[in-house]
């Protein structure tokens, strides 16, 4: 089921994304997706998707970033952390990650790279509590860079 931001965010698309409603594409949890039709290569079609959760605990980013890995090994099969990068400044950190991932998508084990970044937003009425927001793009290799 289609959720929404814990905050209101503007953003454009690039030249051939097109948005899709989440709930149409089996992307559970997320608020907004991407595709890029020109990507699809045997069923699968390069995409963005966009999520967000309210936090009031003191996880660090690579602690969130660890659960998403953690949740994707779940649902897709072989999944490994390629690169982590901290970003951003103390006011507003930022963390970005390749994950390589090898789900079955209609029926046959496909190799994927997810490009991951999480960015945190503190509450300046109550710094306990921030927002988190998760943008993923996910491409076979080959595409990561292009698209």
């Amino acid at each position: 089921m289609a959720t929404t931001l814990p905050i209101p965010i503007e953003f454009e698309l690039p030249d051939g994304w097109f948005a899709a409603p989440p709930d149409d594409v089996g992307a559970d949890g997320a608020a907004f997706v991407a595709l890029h039709p020109a990507s699809e290569r045997a069923g699968f079609t390069a995409n963005i998707t966009i999520s967000g959760e309210l936090r009031m605990d003191m996880a660090t980013l690579s602690d969130i970033a660890d659960e998403s890995i953690n949740r994707l090994g779940e649902t897709a099969g072989q999944v490994a952390l390629a690169n982590r990068t901290e970003v951003g400044t103390a006011d507003a950190p930022g963390l970005t990650q390749i994950v390589t991932l090898r789900p079955i998508i209609n029926g046959a084990q496909r190799n994927l790279a997810q490009c991951q970044v999480y960015l945190s937003m503190v509450d300046e009425e109550d710094d306990r509590k921030r927002a988190i927001v998760q943008l993923a793009l996910t491409a076979t290799p080959d595409q990561l860079d292009r698209v």
